[in-house]
């Protein structure tokens, strides 16, 4: 009962200001990535989350890793994911992980995040399939999978996520070419629409590459203040705070706004897909 009174009155709190069309029977989401640690910059953005979800009702929330930063005992866990989140989980929001460098494989047996024991896997709603890849360790077995999962997709969108990107620009990492180079030829093949990793502190959004939208979020817990390189690639970027992003897609389009952890929206897009492949972009409002 604690949790749901904080939940109804977070929700009477004002919500950033959504643009989202929140239209019937549309697919809703939030986006998260390097949000595990545990202290108050991390809560702060689960409070935005809750009060969001009050007016734009999502029914699940996707994982870029660094799910759980340092120890991962059962208390741990319960520090850094269940109480920040706890609302949410209370009122049926879902939560589907992927694996970065800092989590414990076992995280895959770990309830909460929906990963039914695997390193990878895919799930479906409505017009949408998303494919949670390991990035850590893309090997021959998994390359296979997913080259057999995206060719049966019938799916209009075609959502990848995982842990380390495949196009950045920041300072601490970067793009991760090698593996670039291995999986990119599968979603082009594949007609993958939307990539979406984190492990770089911040929030980039590509100019789309080769018909493929690509977004980094890696900043829903951790920070590195200024690490962005904007290069040409670079549509939008945000390093000086951190946030997390909801997503709806109706039909063919799918509007991506990215909010910080006080409620600015700092970035707000809208992706048209066709049979094919991503075929524009709808600039930023």
């Amino acid at each position: 009962m604690k949790h749901l009174l904080f939940f109804l009155a977070l929700i009477t709190a004002t919500a950033a200001d959504l643009k989202l069309p929140m239209k019937d029977k549309s697919v809703r989401f939030a986006v998260i990535g390097d949000n595990g640690t545990g202290l108050p910059p991390q809560f702060e953005v689960a409070k935005e989350m809750i009060k969001d979800h009050g007016s734009f009702p999502f029914d699940f929330v996707i994982m870029m890793g660094d799910n759980i930063y340092g120890s991962q005992r059962p208390d741990d866990y319960k520090r850094k994911f269940e109480e920040p989140y706890q609302p949410l989980l209370d009122a049926g929001v879902k939560f589907y992980a992927s694996l970065g460098n800092h989590d414990d494989p076992n995280q895959r047996l770990y309830k909460p995040f929906n990963m039914d024991g695997k390193r990878y896997y895919s799930f479906t709603k409505g017009n949408v399939e998303f494919f949670a890849l390991d990035s850590n360790y893309m090997d021959a077995a998994q390359l296979d999978w997913l080259k057999r999962a995206l060719s049966g997709s019938k799916a209009t969108w075609k959502i990848c996520y995982f842990h380390h990107p495949m196009y950045s620009h920041g300072s601490d990492h970067g793009a991760d070419v090698d593996m670039r180079k291995e999986v990119e030829p599968l979603f082009l093949e594949n007609h993958v629409n939307v990539v979406i990793s984190g492990h770089e502190h911040s929030y980039e959004r590509l100019k789309p590459q080769k018909g493929i939208a690509y977004f980094v979020l890696g900043n829903s817990g951790q920070l590195r203040p200024h690490n962005l390189k904007p290069s040409s690639q670079t549509e939008k970027g945000f390093d000086t705070d951190r946030g997390f992003a909801l997503v709806e897609v109706t039909g063919n389009d799918l509007h991506f706004q990215m909010i910080s952890r006080t409620g600015e929206t700092v970035d707000y897009v809208v992706l048209h897909a066709d049979s094919s492949n991503l075929s524009s972009v709808e600039p930023s409002r």
